[in-house]
């Protein structure tokens, strides 16, 4: 990974490399934006320990609405599972397992 060295995560660097792009800034506010509508709409509540998770991903085309997200669990919603040195467990995300 390009911000872990040692297999310890590089926080500043990210952050100055990654995070503070113009891209980055509008797509996380657009996350924010869903998130505060999902709340309005009894969807979602403040400090639920839950992730709004995009039924169609963006990348693939989905749309950044209500009708496209869904509430799940943060450890079904986040990427791959990692060991302790930061190296991925595996290639396939829980929720590609649970397809199969």
């Amino acid at each position: 990974m390009p911000y872990m060295r040692n297999g310890k995560r590089d926080y500043k660097r990210e952050n100055a490399l990654y995070n503070s792009k113009p891209e980055q800034i509008k797509a996380r506010t657009e996350r924010t934006t869903l998130r505060r509508e999902a709340i309005k709409a009894g969807k979602a509540s403040v400090g639920d320990g839950k992730d709004l998770d995009h039924k169609k991903p963006l990348s693939k085309g989905g749309a950044n609405s209500l009708s496209n997200s869904r509430m799940t669990t943060p450890s079904a919603n986040r990427s791959f599972s990692r060991n302790a040195d930061g190296s991925l467990k595996s290639q396939t995300s829980k929720k590609e397992r649970k397809k199969k």
